[in-house]
């Protein structure tokens, strides 16, 4: 991930959030939607980022801070391509 802070764009779903989940929480996810769509994310941000923070998303391990801070980022800088 090579999330740069100080840029004026933000996180991008491509290069830094999508990198984030594994091919195991996509299929876990699936049935739901689909975390590897900017489309499906953004439509259920709110409800991931409040998954990442309280440490229940992925399933099988909370994410670190740092993490939870570049999705955090990217829902705030407008959940950029």
């Amino acid at each position: 991930m090579t999330d740069q802070p100080g840029s004026p764009a933000g996180p991008s779903f491509e290069r830094d959030v999508r990198p984030m989940f594994r091919e195991k929480d996509r299929n876990s996810m699936l049935k739901a939607f689909d975390l590897w769509s900017r489309e499906d994310v953004q439509a259920h941000q709110d409800a991931i980022l409040g998954k990442l923070r309280a440490g229940t998303m992925p399933c099988d391990g909370a994410w670190p801070p740092e993490r939870v801070a570049i999705f955090q980022r990217w829902v705030a800088a407008g959940s950029l391509p």
